[in-house]
């Protein structure tokens, strides 16, 4: 029995702990394991944690479900991925509250360089049906996956037109991998898992259950570099999902509809807040995020000496000396830098004439 994966599946299992305690818990305790070695006094002193919760810790019994649940995953194949993994997803480590661990039953690598997820109404018309499938065969990207939360409607619509055009496709599930919802993509899930996968931050036997999807929501916004919304009334959860997008600096997509058309009433809304960036082709968000091939650029020249670079943007000129643009996420991926640090950076360098910031969060070095 692998015992540190029991005790990081229990620390998700712990009442009154989220994902922003337990990271603070690990700030500490850097092991799941010694949290519950842990003394209630020492408990108590840490930041957020007081006294209800670090009883809650304490109390803790419940070991007999992590080892069956260990069971479970080793029986299906499956991979865990716990937040300080290096194959944790590097785009979730910028969001304060993603959960400090996922189940996944897939192929593709979740820290590819390209990622997209698509939401919409379950209920779509010919029209998001036609767009949807129309922006996907227009991609034509290489090393991109499309996630979205293999619900009905739009999601079920991307999913399978990834599929159909050779792109791989992860389902963001709001229930355990020994079940899938609805039942009726029980086909599509099994095909995606080959090209593709599921991913959940849910234990087997959890129910699709209504307060599930809020939080499944914020994995398909926080996982990806453009979240592109088809179809949403403006009380839809894609609304929701868009807003959390924003919330963590993401670039968020919108499809116009009908003035009169109920189905586009929160896409034609999220424009109409500057909250998305109006779409009407695949090529409008590559162009927005620098995804089009461009030509190779000349032999760059090193920064000048004119400016006194501290150790921090060292080594951020470092990764410019591969290629002349990066997008932020991508400078998080690469360095040991948290987002705002790396922003901070950024910033700095682009005040001093190094830099320059393009759409899509993408930075190119002009010297």
């Amino acid at each position: 029995m692998d015992n540190e994966l029991m005790y990081k599946i229990a620390l998700t299992k712990i009442p009154n702990i989220g994902n922003v305690h337990a990271k603070s818990l690990l700030n500490i305790f850097k092991e799941p394991a010694q949290i519950f070695k842990a003394t209630k006094s020492q408990l108590e002193k840490i930041e957020g944690i007081g006294s209800v919760r670090a009883s809650s810790i304490k109390a803790f019994r419940d070991f007999d479900s992590c080892k069956k649940e260990i069971e479970f995953i080793q029986k299906h194949a499956i991979d865990t991925f716990f937040f300080a993994d290096e194959k944790y997803p590097k785009r979730l480590l910028n969001c304060y509250d993603s959960p400090i661990l996922l189940y996944y039953k897939g192929s593709s690598n979740l820290n590819c360089s390209k990622i997209i997820s698509i939401v919409g109404t379950r209920s779509n018309s010919e029209y998001g049906k036609h767009i949807c499938e129309k922006f996907i065969s227009d991609l034509k990207l290489k090393d991109a996956i499309i996630f979205s939360g293999l619900a009905y409607g739009i999601d079920t619509i991307a999913h399978r037109s990834a599929l159909n055009n050779n792109i791989e496709t992860i389902g963001v599930l709001a229930h355990g991998l020994d079940r899938i919802y609805p039942s009726a993509n029980k086909q599509l899930a099994k095909e995606m898992i080959f090209k593709g996968g599921l991913l959940t931050e849910f234990m087997s036997g959890t129910n699709p259950d209504k307060q599930n999807f809020p939080n499944r929501n914020r994995i398909t916004a926080g996982i990806c570099d453009a979240l592109v919304v088809i179809e949403t009334s403006k009380k839809g959860g894609s609304l929701i999902t868009a807003e959390i997008a924003n919330d963590y600096n993401k670039d968020v997509f919108a499809f116009p509809g009908k003035a009169t058309d109920m189905k586009s009433e929160g896409c034609n809304k999220l424009i109409q807040l500057n909250k998305a960036h109006l779409i009407t082709h695949a090529n409008d968000l590559l162009e927005m995020m620098q995804w089009n091939e461009v030509k190779t650029a000349s032999k760059k020249r090193s920064p000048q000496l004119f400016y006194d670079f501290n150790e921090a943007e060292l080594e951020i000129l470092e990764f410019y000396k591969q290629k002349a643009d990066w997008q932020i996420d991508e400078l998080c991926m690469q360095s040991k830098m948290n987002n705002s640090k790396i922003a901070a950076v950024l910033l700095s360098l682009e005040m001093n004439g190094i830099i320059i910031s393009l759409p899509g969060k993408i930075y190119r070095c002009i010297i």
